[in-house]
């Protein structure tokens, strides 16, 4: 029995994909040369292609930029206290909703900077918070 599942699990996992690995392998390396990989460590080659998965938040908040908002403003004490209250799965959302992607490139991890910015409305509460992704722009209605 031992020998057949053996056998089988070779077969699900190795041999009845090789040819479709094999075609997306040789695309793959068409467009990305495989000597320019060689020379990552497997540990940094997955951040540079994954982004980072845990996070400093502390040093996210530190490196933040403020527009028409200062540091000790009300607003941005309450964002962030109850921003480090959030689960880490929710901090990733909003990492997401502000860049477009739960994970931080490899190569920002301790440069990554956004901007807070208030929108001044002339009326902040008929406003919801929103983001430009592209730019790293959070508007934060106070």
């Amino acid at each position: 029995r031992k020998e057949y599942v053996d056998l089988y699990v070779n077969y699900v996992l190795n041999e009845s994909v090789q040819k479709t690995f094999q075609d997306f392998m040789r695309g793959f390396l068409r467009g990305c040369p495989g000597r320019n990989w060689k020379i990552f460590l497997p540990v940094e080659l997955q951040v540079v292609l994954q982004g980072h998965t845990t996070f400093d938040w502390h040093l996210l908040e530190k490196n933040v930029i403020y527009k028409q908002y200062n540091k000790s403003d009300q607003t941005i004490k309450d964002f962030w206290t109850v921003f480090h209250e959030l689960s880490e799965e929710k901090k990733k959302m909003f990492l997401g909703f502000l860049s477009g992607c739960d994970r931080i490139p490899g190569n920002q991890l301790e440069c990554f900077r956004f901007s807070i910015v208030d929108p001044q409305a002339k009326n902040p509460d008929e406003l919801y918070p929103s983001a430009r992704t592209c730019s790293l722009i959070f508007f934060l209605p106070r």
